[in-house]
């Protein structure tokens, strides 16, 4: 999955963008009755980001990371304060292409896809990589 840079993010510039957020929660099976009141408006750059001065945003392209619920055109936002560890979904750069994938460590470091369809990246000695920053969310239209 190849990212394209959408942006920095920076605190000054965050405009505050408040949706309702309703206090009852949605069942995704049976459906219950709607509830008659909405609890505080949620900003989703306070839900989102945790540190904006750290934070940017990318478009992900491929199929590579559906099972993560990464699809193809999803704006990824990711912190480069946040420490990668084993099993982080990661941006990375692979002699200068950047990539979205799950960082595994052991028992060999690789990039490793979350679709079956895709191969894992082995890194090679002598390859040049960059862990850009680690996937804090994702978001994807329908």
């Amino acid at each position: 999955m190849k990212v394209n840079y959408i942006g920095k993010i920076s605190e000054e510039n965050l405009p505050a963008i408040f949706v309702p957020y309703f206090l009852e929660s949605v069942h995704a099976g049976f459906p219950s009755p709607a509830s008659d009141y909405i609890e505080s408006p949620i900003d989703l750059n306070k839900h989102l980001i945790k540190n904006g001065a750290a934070t940017f945003l990318v478009r992900a392209q491929g199929q590579s990371m559906l099972g993560s619920g990464i699809t193809d055109q999803a704006v990824l936002v990711v912190d480069r304060s946040v420490k990668p560890a084993h099993n982080s979904i990661v941006v990375a750069s692979i002699d200068g292409e950047f990539v979205c994938k799950r960082l595994k460590l052991k028992p060999k470091m690789c990039l490793m896809p979350d679709n079956p369809d895709y191969p894992p990246i082995f890194i090679n000695h002598g390859q040049e990589l960059e862990i850009v920053g680690t996937v804090t969310a994702a978001i994807n239209k329908f």
